[in-house]
């Protein structure tokens, strides 16, 4: 029959079976099963599970579309309308939740009402019930698809990709200060994009760790599954907080930093070998250990005045000029001393107390400020009394930035840039970038680009196989 057939009197063909689509959950095509004996619709789902506040309940569920095929599941989410006992047509009754989607078939759509259940077994991902018929709708029980074909091949294609629409997603953000400028943005933007966020303190939280079944609990509770994780991790529990990274990507959640990139970062030893690994311009650095060698240590970044680091430095902390050669042994000395671990690092004199933050989110620099450092301090964290203003940056220096970034294999990065006479210089790569003095200078919505970057990255991607049936 034709496209959108009707019958002589103007109403709506369906046969006993259609196929249909839900595009509001990102389901193009399905093959369902009409049928009035039925009062309610049901979607066979499976992994079911609500979440969010209890005045805007959600609910979270996959759906493997194809009959036989586990290799694809599309990950859904929608808002609960309704709990309710349902019986099904052998007798037992089951507590379901209910939402509201589109319904597509053929050139018509429409709302209706649908049940989850979890029915991997079903031919018919699929059953429209009576509820769902208006009055203008006439069932043929002896035929099949009245309306539109479709194909499970669009599965397989790359446009499913991009038509999947920007479900609501569940994210944590780890950090121990919910407060904070940047914890309350990110919070503030997800929830306004639709999203359920939930602040979790990364020290409170404990692992169960085992081949089968890694599980990440938080005050005696198992934590649920999370589409995403926002690392915000201290300095100071570094180490705890990316083994606890670690244990939600053995689950497989994803992470926008990950435990590796944060870890290789923090330590600035580690970080300084990485960037040279990679060619990425940085000032000429060097370590040693023992204390007979701090003439030659110095001697290796070149003349005073030099820069001496201790590597668990942060926010400016820790960093020390020495304008004078017997300056630096005396600061050398000191760190000695106290058995801390120290770079010394070229000074680059031309900077002017002056570096760039670049704020890299995905593969690309979003914004950049050039921070300033107060009057008589050669340090321009913004933490030390600097100030920010928005700066167009180079070519050179967005390369720079981005392959840092890239580096570290970091979807998030504050990258800091020193201009130099012979290009840019990447002093500090770091994993968890402050939001509130780039958004201030930039003028930028930071946050609403980073949950850009990861709806994008957690959409599901299409099947590989094909499969034999996909018609």
């Amino acid at each position: 029959m034709a496209d959108g057939d009707m019958t002589g009197n103007g109403a709506f063909r369906l046969g006993w079976e259609e196929w249909v689509a839900l595009p509001k959950l990102g389901l193009p095509a399905l093959k369902a099963k009409v049928d009035t004996g039925a009062r309610t619709s049901a979607l066979h789902a499976s992994d079911i599970e609500a979440f969010g506040p209890a005045a805007n309940p959600k609910v979270r569920f996959a759906v493997h579309p194809i009959p036989g095929q586990y290799d694809l599941a599309i990950p859904c989410s929608a808002p609960i309308v309704d709990r309710r006992d349902v019986t099904s047509s052998n007798g037992e009754t089951e507590f379901r939740y209910v939402i509201q989607t589109m319904l597509k078939v053929g050139d018509r759509h429409w709302p209706v009402e649908v049940t989850l259940t979890d029915r991997g077994s079903m031919a018919y991902r699929m059953l429209i019930g009576r509820q769902a018929l208006s009055d203008d709708m006439l069932v043929a029980p002896t035929e099949s698809f009245c309306q539109t074909p479709l194909s499970y091949d669009v599965y397989h294609s790359k446009r499913l990709h991009n038509a999947v629409p920007n479900r609501t997603l569940r994210v944590a953000v780890l950090s121990r200060e919910p407060k904070t400028y940047s914890t309350t943005r990110l919070v503030q933007e997800g929830e306004k994009r639709g999203h359920v966020v939930e602040v979790i303190d990364t020290a409170r939280c404990y692992m169960a760790i085992n081949a089968l079944a890694p599980e990440v609990h938080y005050d005696g509770k198992r934590l649920p599954r999370y589409d995403a994780i926002i690392p915000r991790i201290g300095a100071s529990i570094t180490p705890y907080g990316t083994a606890v990274i670690r244990q939600f990507e053995t689950i497989g959640t994803y992470c926008v930093n990950g435990s590796a990139g944060i870890a290789a970062s923090r330590d600035k030893l580690n970080a300084h070998q990485v960037l040279a690994r990679h060619k990425i311009g940085m000032p000429v650095t060097a370590f040693a250990s023992s204390p007979k060698d701090t003439d030659n240590l110095i001697g290796l970044v070149g003349r005073a005045p030099l820069i001496v680091k201790l590597l668990e430095s942060t926010q400016g902390k820790g960093v020390v000029l020495a304008e004078t050669q017997k300056a630096a042994q005396s600061v050398i000395d000191a760190f000695r001393g106290l058995k801390a671990n120290f770079l010394v690092q070229q000074f680059v004199k031309e900077a002017a107390g002056e570096d760039i933050r670049c704020l890299v989110v995905g593969s690309k620099v979003v914004a950049a400020m050039k921070r300033t450092g107060a009057e008589g301090d050669f340090r321009s964290n913004l933490h030390r009394g600097g100030t920010a203003v928005a700066v167009r940056i180079t070519k050179a220096e967005r390369e720079a930035a981005v392959r840092a970034a890239r580096a570290f294999k970091l979807n998030l990065a504050g990258v800091d840039l020193l201009r130099s006479a012979d290009g840019p210089k990447v002093l500090e790569v770091n994993s968890s970038p402050g939001l509130e003095g780039i958004e201030a200078a930039s003028g930028k919505n930071i946050a609403a680009l980073i949950y850009a970057d990861i709806e994008k990255q957690v959409r599901p991607a299409p099947a590989r196989k094909r499969t034999r049936n996909a018609s």
